[in-house]
């Protein structure tokens, strides 16, 4: 389908259809979807998603990116890709941001009831209609504005979804920063947890307790997370041994690389990739 770019187009993208996902997120967009009809399924990850009529879809991580698209004939959906700048402009000044972002990371769908799927079908069309409008002396700060509300709306959704989690400025800060070494791709190189605590300056022990206060999970647990993302990827890589792999990813041996792949997979290398 046909994919429209308004004049502002490094900042908002719409579509009606999730087929180019994979492309803007590698350029660095965050893919928002609302499906009206219909129903799709996907893999981000390793993990099998289904998108039905009244959901939402929110792929806020470019480290996920969908695969095995596959859309019914009668799909309806509105798709909105923003860019990472616009969104930390657009973004209000909430610490729940942290802790739906990275809910989001594992369950990137909200299942709407009719009231929130009215007001998500009006904040997409809303979007559309001010992108209409370029010429507005303002049109910038009016598409921060629109952007502004549709993510506030997300926050209230999933708070109403799965409850809220109170957190510090502090500890939200800290989060940021041992995410924001994840997604530089430390985790290539570096997968203990006192190498990230040394370099945003605080204790291991710390780290992994603001971890589990803001995400619920540990600070190993995203460290492998993310390699096991990774490492998925790479598998899927025809033209990279598995020893090429195991150098990239910064393992001690093969037979480690073997080892923890196992552990954390639940099979081996090779068998992932036959």
């Amino acid at each position: 389908m046909a994919i429209e770019m308004p004049d502002d187009r490094e900042d908002i993208i719409t579509a009606q259809s999730l087929a180019q996902t994979a492309k803007f997120q590698e350029e660095g967009y965050i893919t928002h979807a609302f499906c009206r009809k219909g129903r799709c399924s996907f893999v981000l990850g390793t993990t099998q998603h289904c998108l039905a009529s009244g959901d939402c879809l929110i792929i806020p991580q470019q480290s996920l990116r969908i695969r095995h698209l596959q859309e019914s004939d009668d799909l309806q959906i509105e798709v909105i890709y923003v860019s990472v700048e616009f969104i930390a402009m657009a973004t209000p000044q909430s610490n729940y941001g942290m802790y739906g972002h990275l809910a989001l990371f594992e369950n990137p769908i909200m299942h709407l009831n009719p009231e929130q799927q009215k007001v998500c079908s009006i904040n997409f069309e809303y979007i559309r209609h001010r992108l209409e409008l370029p010429h507005h002396h303002f049109h910038r700060d009016a598409m921060l504005n629109a952007i502004q509300c549709m993510i506030i709306d997300f926050f209230d959704f999933h708070v109403e979804l799965y409850g809220q989690r109170r957190v510090t400025n502090q500890q939200t800060n800290i989060m940021q920063a041992f995410l924001a070494l994840l997604e530089r791709g430390d985790y290539r190189q570096q997968r203990q947890v006192a190498y990230y605590a040394s370099e945003i300056c605080v204790s291991p022990k710390y780290l992994s307790e603001v971890c589990h206060r803001v995400s619920g999970q540990s600070a190993i647990y995203w460290i492998t997370r993310y390699t096991t993302l990774e490492i998925s990827r790479l598998l899927r890589r025809r033209d990279l041994t598995l020893e090429q792999i195991s150098d990239q990813l910064g393992f001690s041996s093969p037979s480690h690389f073997v080892r923890y792949v196992k552990k954390n997979l639940g099979a081996s290398p090779s068998e992932l990739r036959s």
